[in-house]
């Protein structure tokens, strides 16, 4: 078992003591792998909800069980030579397989990896997993796939996810035109029981319906059929990620105190942390286990980031020896049992000034089953120690609304409603919510966009953190791009920064954006791209996206977060080179 090594300074080292005593006396290890749902609070509706949520602490032993199944789907597809594969999900539903691909080393997104490709070290393990709302990027990976070997995983646990949906007729009609009536077979559906998914599936002709567990959350459902059937078409071994998985289950189990339970001692450090004003969960992963940081975000974020608390993660955040991280920071560093000299000498470090650090190894990528629970069993303690439901997610509805209201305005009107722009300048603008704009000051229309960025990161407060919001296509020169402006940011504010792709952090980080503490600064990036159809919708891809954006935007501004929007254009690339260029020229900036 690999232990946690956990460095911190004085105050926080006797808090968590004290912590873990309290969880011992309170038998915490033991209840939570009877499924106890008390361990939240006396709420009633918090205890209803933990008890239809708490599947995933048996989830190994269930799936241990159908992995015979899972290899015989992989041999069929295989023999009829269906060596490609496209996951359509969003969330909990495309994020786990989104890590196992990219850990082992199966075909890359665009963003790791230039333009879509469906190509890897294996001949039919191929995987390209679309969770985004961009025509552009859906035109790539379809043109990237032949549809007469391609399978086509459609991934939801509601059944009802409206990019799901929505991606699901682009790809059906894109199969069908060269199938024809075999096209259900180059279809499969992931979905809980009972859902509208599953009655499509059956309606199509899919090849195959798996069931998850209704009793597994979307960002709990890695180790169910969510996270192992993609795991098992790229021909990972699945029982040595389940025993992993197995093994940090059985801790639980055991008479050990607390603080030889390695998820609890984690998830106590991390609640400690965050009560103490430490809540920037900096994770720092070694060589072979970077595509980790998305997945953990999403548990972290969405499980904890409500009722005005919340842990914030900060993941892939480029490197800047100038920048000195502040005393809202924790460090977290994974890494395979190899030595990292590079990563070795940051965490000593950043422990001899005073920053908690949390670290431990790994001894081998199949160890991703025992990660993904030790991070699940870490963020039900740290959801404990905080007084937060670890299961609900109360806001993510808020901006699915939003979004709904404004295509059937679409529908009704042919267009959504225009923005008031701020500032223009070469074809950006600024769009700032009304509430924000008369405390910003903002320039005359003709201005400079980047004098509204100015202004809204001059509103930081010591223990904020600056969100990039971007809805922009995950090509690698936008990826450059948005990673030097990010750094950019960081550097003149201080502060720690976090990137996020729309539509997809809406099902991650967004929960944590509205419900979470009010310490975030968000700048939305938009732009315009080629309108893609979207079979049987009187919208289309465009559209979805633009209705997303401008939803989260105004729910942000409904929660009182400081958010504004910078409309790039058709030059998304260039815009975002001038606009870091902009921010780059200024000396400093004058927080609040």
């Amino acid at each position: 078992m690999s232990r946690v090594g956990i460095t911190l300074p004085a105050g926080p080292t006797q808090a968590l003591e004290a912590r873990l005593q309290h969880l011992d006396r309170d038998h915490f290890a033991r209840r939570l792998s009877d499924r106890d749902p008390t361990l939240w609070g006396a709420d009633p509706a918090r205890q209803q909800v933990a008890a239809r949520r708490l599947g995933w602490l048996t989830a190994p032993a269930t799936m241990k069980a159908q992995a015979p199944a899972l290899r015989a789907f992989r041999d069929e597809c295989a023999a009829e030579r269906l060596d490609q594969a496209i996951l359509i999900g969003m969330g909990g539903s495309s994020l786990a397989p989104e890590v196992l691909r990219d850990t082992f080393g199966m075909n890359t997104h665009p963003a790791s990896g230039g333009e879509a490709r469906a190509t890897s070290a294996s001949s039919r393990s191929s995987l390209t997993v679309l969770d985004t709302t961009s025509p552009d990027e859906v035109g790539a990976a379809l043109a990237a796939h032949d549809p007469l070997r391609t399978l086509c995983i459609v991934s939801s646990k509601s059944g009802s996810t409206i990019e799901v949906s929505s991606l699901e007729k682009c790809c059906y009609e894109w199969a069908r035109a060269a199938r024809g009536d075999t096209v259900g077979r180059g279809f499969v559906a992931v979905t809980d029981p009972g859902t509208a998914l599953e009655r499509l599936a059956s309606d199509r002709g899919y090849r195959h319906t798996f069931s998850g567990d209704p009793d597994i959350g979307g960002r709990y459902s890695a180790l169910s059929p969510f996270g192992l059937v993609p795991a098992a078409w790229m021909g990972i071994d699945l029982d040595r990620l389940l025993d992993g998985a197995q093994g940090e289950i059985d801790t639980l189990t055991g008479a050990a105190r607390a603080d030889r339970i390695e998820g609890v001692r984690l998830g106590a450090a991390l609640g400690e942390l965050a009560l103490a004003g430490s809540d920037k969960v900096t994770l720092l992963l070694g060589p072979g286990l970077e595509a980790l940081g998305p997945w953990v975000e999403q548990l972290l974020a969405e499980s904890t980031g409500k009722e005005g608390r919340g842990l914030i993660p900060v993941i892939q955040e480029p490197p800047d020896p100038a920048a000195q991280a502040g005393a809202d920071r924790l460090f977290v560093a994974v890494s395979l049992d190899r030595h990292d000299r590079s990563l070795t000498a940051r965490l000593d470090s950043l422990a001899r000034a005073g920053h908690p650090v949390l670290e431990w190894t790994r001894s081998s990528a199949l160890d991703l089953g025992a990660e993904f629970v030790r991070w699940e069993i870490a963020t039900a303690v740290a959801g404990a120690v905080l007084d937060v439901d670890p299961f609900d997610e109360p806001n993510v509805a808020e901006a699915k609304r939003e979004t709904h209201a404004l295509l059937e305005t679409f529908a009704a009107r042919g267009a959504l409603p225009e923005r008031a722009v701020a500032a223009r300048a070469g074809g950006v603008e600024a769009v700032v919510p009304a509430a924000l704009s008369e405390s910003l000051g903002m320039p005359a229309k003709d201005g400079d966009p980047g004098s509204c960025v100015r202004a809204l990161l001059s509103l930081a407060r010591p223990g904020d953190y600056v969100a990039l919001l971007a809805f922009l296509p995950r090509t690698r020169p936008i990826v450059t791009r948005l990673e030097r402006l990010r750094q950019v940011i960081g550097r003149l504010t201080r502060h720690a920064t976090t990137l996020g792709y729309g539509p997809r952090y809406l099902h991650s980080t967004g929960q944590l954006h509205k419900g979470g503490p009010n310490t975030g600064i968000f700048l939305q990036l938009t732009c315009d791209e080629d309108e893609r159809a979207i079979p049987g919708e009187r919208y289309g891809l465009g559209t979805l996206r633009r209705a997303q954006a401008d939803g989260d935007l105004d729910v942000l501004a409904r929660h009182e977060r400081r958010a504004l929007r910078v409309h790039l254009g058709r030059a998304a690339e260039d815009g975002l080179v001038r606009l870091a260029a902009a921010l780059e020229a200024t000396r400093e900036i004058h927080s609040a």
